[in-house]
């Protein structure tokens, strides 16, 4: 069990997920990160993390690799979302999301995977 000290007052909680510790920003629905649905609530893309609010702090999620969500090659996907030849990365302007072991970036409602010469499809994500 984890203790956290907020105004004087110990909240104890039970939560598995690793904590981005000391994040000040308060997410939300007017905050200005992407907000994706994830299982049963709702995360905030802030700086290649995938955050999510809760109890007394911010835990860090990752999307699972799923039948949703495959981490499979996909050679053909043709994307309308950016041009040929885009090349995804820390600057490409698509948000960087984490999915299973890798990165992805959020294009037009679904997980892009730079992979050699393509992209890989790794599935879609809904938009809070």
């Amino acid at each position: 069990m984890l203790f956290f000290i907020r105004k004087g007052v110990a909240a104890m909680t039970t939560c598995k997920h690793p904590h981005h510790h000391e994040h000040a920003h308060q997410h939300g629905p007017d905050c200005g990160h992407t907000a994706i649905v994830h299982e049963d609530h709702v995360d905030y893309l802030h700086d290649g993390h995938l955050h999510h609010p809760h109890e007394t702090h911010v835990d860090e999620h990752v999307i699972a690799v799923s039948a949703t969500n495959p981490e499979a090659c996909t050679p053909t996907h043709h994307c309308a979302g950016h041009e040929p030849g885009h090349v995804h990365g820390p600057e490409c302007g698509h948000a960087a999301v984490p999915h299973g072991d890798h990165v992805d970036y959020l294009v037009d409602g679904h997980l892009h995977h730079p992979h050699g010469d393509h992209c890989d499809d790794h599935g879609p994500v809904k938009l809070a």
